[in-house]
């Protein structure tokens, strides 16, 4: 890299801020960062409601015009225009090194051929594993996987995983293990810490006694993150702690619908839906709470907010799903079968039981050894030097 005083990279991502996910996020993090080591960058992204370019907290951003289907069934997929064409054909030919986020989409497709074509270095970050939707949907899924996502991923030079869990993923689309990495994600440990002065300001802001056992959840509520079985497990947890009160942070397809189900379940006073809240907000919603429960059915890789919660010092309850063994820490957590709202509510309620407040510094401190977005970064410039 010595001959190349400042390189430029294309990252192609089908959704980016302002529009908020898991992605969206690490894109960000790993952008700031790698724009402090000199790296010349701009993020390519799908156009939802925002300008043709525009900066995001100094990052730049160019957007394609495309069909958005699927988004108000919590399928985020993306159908890049036929215009968008010559938006990715400039944005490939003036970068050193494509980067794409997610073998699925249609987007990451054509980065991969075009850089191909011209002979760009080509960088994949496969992010979940399969996810679980309902009915028809599997089906598609699966279909796409073998006509997108396979050649993606054949197409890729270097293949970057966040879990061993999408590796095996990868692995099973026919992905060549030779250029595969894992690469565990990170958090930002100046954002999520724990701040214990917060807690009874932000009960009293949001109608929590002060007394009661926090469990919380930071969802966007749709089917394949198992809010229905965290709702279930509700009406048994509160029965063996009827202190025990579920705050539930997040905005989705489902939201009148999981509200109703709380409604018929009589249990209003002990689930509390927060609706969506900003990024800023989110570190005073973890220090509210006591723990923090991970209910998904599916298509977990590496999630962010059970790394987000642990850096605040709460212990995490959550599903045998994805790689989220791969970030328990021994001691801090608990992890029960998906879709068994009894299991969840037995964990639950023995969590909600034990007082955990005197050990958040011993949970942070593991967390900072192990999980940091300066360390991730670093890790992929050195990727990055391998190829040009």
């Amino acid at each position: 890299m010595e001959t190349m005083a400042q390189p430029s990279l294309c990252i192609v991502t089908h959704t980016f801020l302002p529009h908020v996910g898991g992605i969206e996020r690490v894109v960000y993090e790993q952008s700031k960062r790698l724009m402090q080591k000199q790296f010349k960058l701009m993020v390519l992204t799908n156009r939802i409601g925002t300008e043709k370019n525009y900066t995001y907290d100094g990052i730049k951003v160019r957007c394609y015009d495309s069909l958005n289907i699927g988004f108000r069934l919590g399928i985020p997929y993306v159908l890049p225009s036929i215009e968008s064409y010559k938006t990715y054909l400039t944005s490939v030919q003036s970068s050193d090194i494509v980067h794409a986020h997610g073998h699925p989409y249609l987007s990451s497709l054509i980065a991969a051929k075009l850089a191909k074509r011209y002979k760009k270095p080509f960088v994949l970050t496969q992010h979940n594993t399969f996810i679980q939707y309902q009915g028809l949907w599997n089906t598609v899924e699966r279909l796409n996987d073998i006509a997108v996502g396979a050649q993606v991923l054949k197409a890729a030079d270097k293949i970057i995983v966040v879990s061993n869990a999408t590796r095996n993923y990868v692995l099973s689309l026919g992905a060549d293990p030779e250029k595969i990495k894992v690469l565990h994600n990170g958090v930002d440990l100046d954002r999520f810490k724990p701040q214990p002065a917060t807690q009874e300001t932000m009960r009293r802001k949001l109608e929590i006694p002060s007394n009661a056992a926090v469990a919380l959840t930071v969802r966007r509520l749709v089917y394949k993150n198992g809010i229905d079985t965290l709702v279930e497990s509700t009406g048994i947890a509160v029965k063996k702690n009827p202190r025990l009160v579920y705050l539930v942070v997040g905005g989705g397809p489902d939201f009148a619908e999981v509200k109703a189900k709380a409604r018929q379940l009589g249990i209003e006073k002990n689930f509390k839906l927060a609706g969506f809240i900003s990024d800023g907000e989110l570190p005073l919603y973890y220090n509210t709470a006591d723990f923090f429960v991970l209910p998904s059915k599916s298509g977990e890789g590496l999630p962010l907010v059970a790394l987000e919660a642990m850096a605040c010092g709460l212990p995490v309850i959550a599903t045998n799903v994805g790689g989220i063994k791969e970030i328990m820490v021994d001691g801090f957590g608990e992890i029960v079968p998906p879709n068994n709202p009894k299991s969840l509510a037995e964990a639950i309620a023995k969590f909600s039981n034990s007082d955990f407040s005197s050990r958040k510094n011993e949970l942070r401190r593991k967390v900072e050894q192990k999980f940091s977005w300066d360390t991730n970064v670093k890790k992929l410039v050195e990727i990055y030097e391998e190829l040009i």
